[in-house]
């Protein structure tokens, strides 16, 4: 019987076919689990701040967006193994497939948050563990050993981050797993949180050096600038939400209390860098679209700008509450009203995008 898979080369570094409105099965953008990371979050946010059915609504849809792109990815790794595998090895493509980790991580706090069910949360949780150690060791291995190389200007972006994202969605996941269950393992859940969130700073340090030595030292144009690049900012947040819940399980943890100190001013120290991030990232917004006059199309890449501003809705609700500051309550409801507009805006795109290729495909 004939081999039905695709057996073409792998992609280079041209530019990527996702970027395509309506892209082909072989095409799908490894970075599309991005939708489950951002309409997560949302409904996380919505959720923590007293809006339960538009964040069960939320919840339902992505658990079925979640079904819908894991059959997606299956069925590209099956029909278009070189083109699946081959993603992995290319710069600027490689790291979008930690959004699988984020978006199963998140999935998992959706389950232990909003409908408190530990089977279901751990299950996920156990997934994205495989799922981070599978692609941090295969992605950074090839990207290592690989001859061909671009150079940094060519081969990094805002989009390398989520493996930040992806390490520190572990981290959450871990520690509400931790505050969902009794002894023994809760000690040791804990311990995973707090590893995770260390290397996810000390991950976020190596990665912005580079980040930011190509967006000061390298000709910067218009298509540069990514959706992914909010990640700068996304992945500070999911780290000062990881630390707020880490300082919340600290009465649980012997350990955690010892470090009290040192949790608190390093989750400061994360949100206060997520937040400079954002006027910058504004501000270069307006560079693109509006100096510049970048067109604005849908492209899978927007979820990664969605993602950000719901998880720092999150993320200052959280911190809030585990300081004890008081004073910040207005913030994250802003910014989730923002990440529901740029949600609401973004899905209309997917859809508008998702029928135009449809009606294309049938004429």
């Amino acid at each position: 019987m004939a081999d039905h898979r695709d057996v073409s080369p792998a992609p280079s570094l041209s530019p990527d076919p996702a970027l395509n409105p309506a892209p082909s099965l072989a095409n799908l953008s490894p970075a599309y689990f991005g939708l489950v990371m951002a309409t997560g979050i949302v409904s996380l946010a919505s959720f923590m701040m007293g809006h339960g059915r538009l964040a069960l609504a939320l919840f339902y849809l992505n658990v079925v967006q979640y079904a819908v792109l894991c059959v997606l990815y299956g069925a590209r790794a099956w029909r278009h193994p070189r083109r699946f595998f081959g993603d992995m090895a290319v710069h600027l493509r490689g790291p979008g497939y930690f959004t699988m980790v984020a978006g199963t991580g998140i999935l998992a706090s959706q389950f232990l948050v909003m409908r408190e069910n530990v089977a279901v949360g751990a299950a996920l949780w156990g997934l994205a563990v495989l799922l981070w150690f599978g692609l941090t060791y295969t992605i950074f291995t090839v990207l290592t050993v690989k001859q061909d190389k671009p150079t940094l200007d060519k081969g990094i972006n805002g989009g390398w981050l989520l493996a930040v994202v992806a390490t520190q969605a572990l981290s959450v996941s871990s520690a509400l797993l931790a505050a969902h269950i009794d002894q023994p393992h809760r000690i040791e859940l804990n311990l995973i949180a707090l590893s995770m969130w260390l290397w996810g700073g000390m991950l976020y340090i190596w990665m912005m050096s580079l980040i930011f030595y190509r967006y000061t030292f390298f000709r910067l144009e218009a298509d540069d600038l990514a959706p992914p690049y909010w990640i700068n900012m996304g992945a500070m947040a999911i780290s000062t939400l990881a630390g707020s819940l880490l300082i919340l399980n600290a009465p649980q943890a012997p350990y955690l209390m010892s470090l009290l100190p040192f949790l608190k001013g390093f989750t400061v120290l994360y949100w206060a860098t997520g937040t400079w991030w954002i006027p910058m990232l504004l501000a270069l917004g307006v560079w693109r679209y509006g100096y510049k006059r970048f067109p604005f199309t849908y492209d899978p890449l927007y979820w990664g700008a969605v993602f950000p501003l719901g998880m720092y809705a999150a993320c200052t609700f959280e911190m809030d509450r585990a300081m004890e500051f008081g004073f910040l309550g207005g913030l994250p409801r802003a910014f989730l009203y923002i990440a529901l507009a740029a949600w609401t805006i973004t899905f209309a795109g997917m859809v508008h995008a998702i029928a135009r290729g449809a009606i294309r495909g049938r004429g």
